[in-house]
């Protein structure tokens, strides 16, 4: 993929997750199969028929769902039981662009740190306004390269 298509596919992925970023979904106390399950008014006998396994199943997943440990298949089966969907989603806290945007500059301020402390040893000191002309050309050049960098730890 060209960098052009995935920049694009990461705004259009962004556009997609604003509702999801607006407005969070927190899950009720007992979680979501068993909120969903009284809600329609079923009890855990019917939702493990629907499902074909024994009733402790449903404990045993309604209680794992809490702890974060059910499969993905797991949760899809008792949301389609229930003539539910599951939903399922990695939502940024802010963009992807502004993660990357936001990583770029860590790397690259880091990599100015060094560089300034040095030219400081040695007297040629850059002013503040060239270093922030400075890191802005670098981190335009950072985005526009391999994004793979920029999750290099060194």
């Amino acid at each position: 993929m060209s960098p052009v298509q995935a920049r694009l596919a990461r705004k259009n992925l962004d556009r997609r997750l604003v509702p999801l970023r607006v407005e969070p979904l927190i899950a009720p106390p007992h979680g979501w199969i068993k909120a969903a399950r009284e809600a329609l008014g079923m009890t855990a006998a019917q939702l493990a028929h629907r499902m074909g396994v024994v009733q402790s199943r449903v404990s045993t997943l309604e209680k794992a769902e809490l702890n974060g440990t059910p499969s993905l298949k797991t949760l899809r089966e008792a949301a389609e039981a229930m003539h539910c969907t599951l939903v399922y989603a990695i939502v940024p806290t802010t963009t992807f662009e502004g993660i990357l945007l936001g990583q770029a500059a860590k790397k690259v301020d880091e990599e100015l740190t060094r560089i300034h402390h040095t030219m400081r040893l040695e007297n040629q000191a850059m002013d503040t306004r060239d270093l922030a002309a400075e890191r802005e050309r670098l981190v335009a050049d950072m985005l526009a390269g391999s994004l793979r960098r920029l999750w290099v730890d060194e």
